[in-house]
């Protein structure tokens, strides 16, 4: 977590000035628009005929945080697959990888890197240091397709084409699931400036179905326990005997801190449940703390895509099946490797649409942003950039994606809950 640490640890407090934007839960990055200069590099083409396109997919790997390792690996092994088919438009795919290390100077040089290599664009990537990375992508003109989701830069630089809805459309998305499902709500998060932002959202939610908001309680951003958080959020939870009470943990990295004071204390309250989003949690995971007979057992999941069991996976597996067998870096159930799954679905699309002309940063943008539009499987609703398809939230105008999908654990598993997807436009835009 990111954000002015305070030494209080649980509430009340007088409330703080608050803005409602879209903030990554885990990181919460603080947003910043970014001077763009949409310069094209000089021979950074595929051209025609049998030049290979290069492109370039990073994220951290090795690090003591958030590690993503699939996302490059499975970038590598789709090359692979459209290699051993023929290529796009008969031309080669070549993917170079960069190891971000949670670190801003090096995802900065991962950035120069894609410059001083001649990618046409970065691709399915993750990062939480959006500031360093997109000054360089934005000073050569290189397009930024399917990122993670994870700052805000993502969905207001004009050289970001983002394929979900972030963090942020995660959080209200949840809260109106839980608006659905419980009782009374406690949300537990950090105590920090940008701590403040997360009710918002989750109230949002929860207040488009009519429910009343959550009880805000703050927690140590270092915490290295939560029983006192723990018991405060679990009496509210039960305080209505009729309804099935839910607690949200939104304290990144240390969710699972929460948890293990949440598995102590819970036994005394049968009728709470936990919420939370994708990206705090993942079937690895779930296996990891006891599968069915672990804390997360019934708890409801917000995500952005189908759950990992789905038939719309398909493709994806037998490409992993084909050319990653074995690769233990690849989860097929994990959000980023997803997510750079439909981010090459739309890199593909954009070649074949360009046909045996020039591909380049600058043909790529323009194709992206005449209204090229991307069936991604249903995996997502269709796809388009296009200025008249972002959604009506002033200050995300490159969101063009706020489908939720609801989920839960049952038996150890993230099976569906809700059948399609939840457009959570107009809730988003009830926070502006």
């Amino acid at each position: 977590m990111t954000g002015r640490r305070r030494t209080r640890t649980t509430s009340p407090h007088p409330p703080r000035p608050r803005k409602a934007k879209l903030l990554h839960v885990g990181a919460l990055v603080a947003c910043a628009s970014v001077a763009v200069g949409c310069g094209v590099i000089p021979g950074a083409t595929g051209g025609s005929g049998d030049d290979p396109v290069r492109v370039m997919t990073w994220a951290p790997e090795k690090t003591s945080a958030t590690n993503k390792p699939g996302m490059p690996a499975l970038a590598k092994a789709y090359a692979r697959w459209i290699n051993a088919h023929g290529g796009i438009n008969g031309r080669r795919l070549e993917v170079l990888t960069c190891n971000d290390h949670n670190d801003s100077v090096s995802a900065a040089h991962c950035a120069e890197r894609a410059a001083d290599e001649n990618v046409v664009a970065v691709v399915g990537s993750y990062s939480q240091h959006s500031r360093a990375f997109l000054a360089p992508l934005e000073s050569a003109g290189i397009p930024y397709i399917g990122g993670f989701g994870i700052t805000d830069d993502e969905f207001a630089s004009p050289l970001s084409y983002p394929v979900n809805g972030g963090q942020g459309v995660l959080l209200a998305g949840l809260g109106r699931q839980l608006g659905k499902n419980c009782g009374p709500v406690s949300l537990i998060r950090p105590d920090t400036i940008a701590g403040d932002e997360l009710p918002v959202l989750l109230d949002a939610g929860l207040k488009s179905l009519g429910h009343s908001r959550a009880a805000d309680q703050r927690a140590a951003e270092d915490a290295t326990e939560y029983s006192e958080p723990t018991r405060q959020a679990l009496e509210h939870a039960s305080s209505d005997p009729a309804r099935k009470g839910c607690v949200v943990p939104a304290l990144g990295d240390r969710t699972n801190t929460f948890m293990d004071s949440f598995r102590r204390d819970a036994e005394d309250y049968p009728k709470v449940a936990t919420g939370t989003v994708i990206g705090n949690i993942d079937q690895s995971l779930i296996n990891a703390t006891g599968g069915k007979s672990g804390p997360y057992e019934g708890s409801y999941v917000t995500g952005w895509y189908p759950t990992a069991d789905d038939s719309r996976w398909n493709p994806m597996r037998a490409v992993i099946k084909e050319q990653a067998f074995g690769d233990n870096r690849i989860d097929p159930a994990d959000a980023g490797v997803q997510s750079t799954w439909i981010a090459y679905t739309v890199l593909k699309k954009v070649i074949e649409s360009l046909g045996a002309g020039e591909v380049s940063p600058l043909t790529i943008r323009r194709e992206l942003d005449s209204g090229l539009k991307v069936n991604t499987g249903g995996l997502t609703p269709t796809l388009s950039w296009r200025y008249d398809a972002q959604t009506p939230i002033a200050d995300f105008p490159r969101l063009v994606n706020s489908d939720v999908t609801f989920q839960v654990i049952r038996n150890g598993r993230l099976t569906s809950q809700h059948n399609g997807f939840v457009d959570m436009t107009k809730t988003l835009a009830s926070t502006e």
